[in-house]
């Protein structure tokens, strides 16, 4: 029985890493050919068959029981093999045989009680499987007490593999989704921050410590918009991010529409549009200087809320405001409207009306359409 890593199986370990199942599989084949009790042999191929499982393709179904066969040829060459049996617990999971995974995985553990890492995947699991004992049990319906029961269970077990590994990201990842499964935010944040001192690039951990960061009561759009940005530097292609600064730009947008409504308002006011107890309305036509001075508090409110605010932003947040605009329609609708209300408040301070129906048709033309969609528009920012 081969004890040590043949050069094929080598580099066949190699090609499975780059996802070169294909090409891994005719390796282990004719080194399999020359020696059928290659252990390590049949580990790498059941290995390049799971790997194949995560790409959506017709040979799902035949990668299934082959990488199953593969570990239990590894077992029956050598049952105490720690490597064959973690494979073996994969391949069992694929293979809806999810319950029988624990079984592997303690045996595993008995054999070698100091490997951190079989105790992640089972803290991972185990909780998993005592859902489907309890629903089976149960006509389908899992019971809380049994929920509860199996969390604790579970999260001893990924405390070990802590202690065990205390420099390896999966153990916390494992003690973080129990602890977000019991709703223990306090834990789940501590176990974040354990993760991204270990990899500070780490994708989900990243999202989810923004997330909290933006959110959080008083934040506003434009710090909102720079931690999504800070955080997509360290993880560009992270979806969660993108989705983040895109929600935090469309904010940034509806408050251009509030400005323009605030022009409105000040427009309104400046032409004394509505009368009011105990005082007499300005006589119309307003004269030119008038008209010129009302423009002051408008360009003030522009430059100091849109265009200083603007200029500050970061780079990347200026550039996906652009990309936002182009690629969704809400944000053009808010623009629109920011624009539409700011034509209505120049139309009635700018021309010398002698009467003001019209100028007051024009202040609900500019509000009623921002106000009609406002509500509609609020979840596309949350």
């Amino acid at each position: 029985m081969t004890t040590t890593l043949h050069p094929a199986v080598e580099r066949a370990d190699l090609l499975i890493d780059l996802k070169r199942y294909e090409e891994a599989r005719e390796l282990l084949a004719r080194r399999l050919a020359e020696d059928p009790e290659d252990i390590r042999a049949w580990v790498e191929l059941a290995r390049s068959h799971l790997g194949e499982l995560d790409r959506s393709d017709p040979g799902d179904k035949e990668n299934r029981p082959k990488a199953l066969e593969a570990t239990e040829r590894a077992l029956a060459l050598n049952a105490e093999d720690i490597g064959a049996l973690l494979m073996h617990a994969r391949a069992l999971r694929v293979n809806s045989r999810f319950p029988e995974t624990e079984g592997v995985l303690r045996e595993a553990i008995r054999l070698a009680p100091d490997y951190w890492f079989t105790y992640a995947r089972l803290a991972d699991w185990l909780w998993r499987i005592r859902m489907i004992s309890s629903g089976q049990a149960n006509g389908g319906q899992v019971r809380r007490e049994d929920h509860e029961a199996a969390l604790r269970e579970a999260d001893l077990i990924a405390q070990e593999a802590i202690r065990l590994g205390p420099e390896q990201v999966y153990a916390y990842e494992a003690a973080w989704l129990i602890a977000d499964m019991s709703a223990n935010h306090g834990v789940a944040a501590r176990m974040d921050e354990a993760i991204l001192r270990l990899d500070p690039q780490h994708e989900q951990a990243l999202a989810r410590r923004t997330k909290s960061a933006a959110t959080a009561p008083g934040v506003k759009a434009t710090a909102a918009a720079t931690l999504y940005a800070d955080a997509l530097a360290s993880t560009p292609d992270s979806a969660p991010m993108q989705r983040g600064l895109d929600a935090a730009s469309f904010r940034l947008l509806r408050g251009l529409r509030w400005l323009a409504l605030l022009c409105l308002a000040l427009a309104a006011a400046g032409i004394d549009l509505f009368a009011t107890d105990g005082e007499t309305q300005r006589e119309l036509p307003l004269v030119l200087g008038q008209r010129l001075w009302d423009l002051v508090p408008m360009a003030v409110i522009w430059a100091l809320g849109a265009l200083l605010r603007y200029r500050r932003l970061r780079a990347g947040v200026r550039v996906n405001l652009l990309s936002l605009i182009r690629r969704w329609a809400w944000p053009r609708v808010v623009l629109g409207q920011a624009a539409w209300a700011m034509l209505c408040a120049l139309l009635i301070t700018q021309i010398p009306w002698t009467d003001r129906t019209i100028p007051l048709v024009l202040f609900w033309a500019g509000l009623v359409p921002a106000l009609a969609t406002m509500w509609f528009d609020r979840p596309k920012s949350a």
